[in-house]
């Protein structure tokens, strides 16, 4: 079978923009492909406050994006809520518990996620946050905790980085199409679902 591979963070300002796009591709996409996650991992684990000067670069970049995606939309007052980390680990590793309970979450829990983040102001680098959101999806709490931090979840989240790497994807989100052995980039598009569903349409025909 063709695998559609999706490089991705939940904590991906770039791929919360991308969200409403890809959910396009993937209602429209070839029902002979299959959609497989792969967590990229921007930031490891960590329990120091950003500095001001990363705080103000992050702003910056969900203006531009905000400029550069119309209808992108950001809640500010996460800054002034919130105690943020450079620390997008937890939020990756949430991703896999959820999936690793029931394989239907998977995505579900990255739109909570995202969600939380980008427009309710809270931080998914917390603990209690993510456990929040599993409880939200009826979750098995209680596995849910042990999992979050869990080895071999981490180890999870490791594998799915090095895949990531391994086959090329240098930013997020990123798209390869693993066809007959091959994998071709799909160039992103933020606008036009059509144009990456040719470009998916245009392998498959070779």
């Amino acid at each position: 079978m063709t695998v559609l591979y999706y490089m991705h963070d939940p904590m991906c300002s770039w791929c919360w923009a991308f969200r409403p796009v890809w959910d396009d591709v993937r209602q429209q996409m070839p029902d002979s492909m299959e959609v497989k996650y792969l967590l990229g991992g921007l930031a490891p684990d960590s329990d120091l406050l950003m500095s001001a000067e990363t705080r103000s670069m992050i702003r910056r970049h969900w203006q531009v994006i905000e400029k550069k995606v119309p209808g992108t939309r950001f809640n500010y007052d996460f800054w002034s809520r919130c105690d943020p980390r450079r620390s997008t680990y937890p939020a990756c590793r949430a991703v896999i518990a959820a999936k690793n309970q029931n394989p239907m979450l998977e995505d579900a829990m990255i739109q909570a996620i995202q969600h939380a983040y980008y427009l309710n102001a809270r931080n998914p680098s917390d603990d209690e946050i993510l456990i929040d959101l599993a409880y939200s999806l009826s979750l098995d709490v209680s596995r849910f905790k042990n999992d979050l931090h869990g080895a071999d979840t981490q180890a999870e989240l490791m594998s799915e980085i090095r895949t990531a790497s391994n086959m090329g994807c240098t930013g997020f989100p990123g798209l390869i199409l693993e066809d007959r052995g091959a994998f071709r980039h799909i160039r992103i598009d933020y606008s036009d679902a059509g144009m990456m569903l040719q470009q998916l349409s245009s392998v498959q025909a070779l």
